[in-house]
């Protein structure tokens, strides 16, 4: 059996990690922060407070002691806030076994850096890429954990790598595939949190599907630009990864970010929205970075930075709109 070690017991590590354990070839375990909640997934199968209603696998253990939950583990999977992963891995890095694969589960860029997760990672812990791999897709923590029929995609510069962590990451109602353009995976998961908190705003504004359908569309030529600016492959944005997860994140009243975005829209300001969350939507902390990351390779994202002024308070919420720009619609101007 592989032994797992899944770091993060909020609602996505939870999820995955009963992924992973629902795949009888694994031996996984779960790296929680608060005893409280190792407890009850070990004594009750549940993490009420992350996935209520949900059972756990017996076979799932968690503890909260990091040396024994990374000793001996052929792959981590790491799930925690992406402003603090680099915190996390210089105080887990002497625990980390040498030859084990690293996971990034996180959709977010870290703020003082503009690094990708994979990037914070290889930094930090001096990994090679080919025992990096990021995982991404269209993953809607509770429909998952209720075991809903998903896919999602494992990247990694080493096609080996990639499918080691597709083979573990896939059970009767979860399927995990397979590519090599980390950069187009990564940022197509960072990126549409962007655009689900753009279509968040206008849900909550009360604006109809027309304005959703041409936020979500412009927004997809809008990331897809970025991205392959900075090396992802085009097809990328139209797979699992892009497209797959825009739709996903922005039309579920379960995500995030767009819960986040309809808080913006009914006027709620960015301090009361942080403050009313009671888990990090990622998109909130990735529009700064991003937008200078976008600067420096010139490309316009219009839209991002409208979701920017209403963060800051310079833009009303309703007079946000599809696009700021003339461009020609279609494969030239998109």
């Amino acid at each position: 059996m592989a032994k797992i070690a899944v770091m993060g017991a909020g609602s996505w590590g939870t999820t995955f990690a009963k992924v992973l354990a629902d795949n009888p070839e694994n031996e996984v375990t779960l790296w929680a922060r608060r005893a409280d909640v190792a407890e009850e997934i070990n004594d009750d199968h549940r993490n009420g407070d992350y996935l209520p209603g949900i059972n756990l696998p017996q076979n799932l253990k968690a503890s909260t002691d990091v040396a024994a939950v990374l000793e001996g583990a052929e792959q981590v999977y790491l799930s925690v806030p992406s402003q603090t992963l680099r915190a996390n891995l210089e105080e887990w890095g002497p625990l980390l076994p040498s030859k084990a694969i690293l996971v990034s589960l996180m959709k977010g860029v870290e703020k003082d850096t503009g690094l990708r997760m994979s990037e914070v990672i290889a930094q930090v812990t001096g990994f090679a890429a080919a025992q990096i791999a990021v995982v991404s897709g269209p993953n809607l923590s509770l429909e998952i954990a209720a075991e809903q029929p998903t896919a999602s995609v494992a990247a990694s510069q080493s096609q080996e790598t990639a499918s080691a962590v597709a083979h573990a990451a896939s059970n009767s109602y979860f399927t995990t595939f397979t590519n090599t353009d980390v950069i187009g995976t990564e940022f197509g998961g960072i990126l549409k949190n962007l655009i689900a908190v753009a279509i968040g705003i206008v849900n909550g504004v009360g604006y109809g599907e027309n304005t959703k359908a041409s936020i979500m569309t412009r927004g997809l030529a809008e990331i897809s630009r970025f991205a392959v600016a900075y090396g992802a492959q085009a097809q990328t944005m139209v797979g699992l990864a892009g497209l797959g997860d825009l739709i996903a994140t922005s039309e579920s009243p379960l995500s995030r970010n767009h819960k986040a975005g309809e808080m913006l829209g009914k006027g709620y300001t960015l301090k009361e929205v942080k403050k009313r969350m009671s888990q990090t939507a990622e998109g909130l902390a990735s529009v700064a970075p991003i937008l200078q990351l976008a600067a420096a390779k010139n490309v316009s994202m219009p839209i991002v930075e409208q979701v920017q002024g209403v963060l800051d308070g310079t833009m009303k919420p309703r007079d946000i709109a599809p696009h700021l720009t003339h461009e020609t619609d279609g494969p030239k101007g998109e």
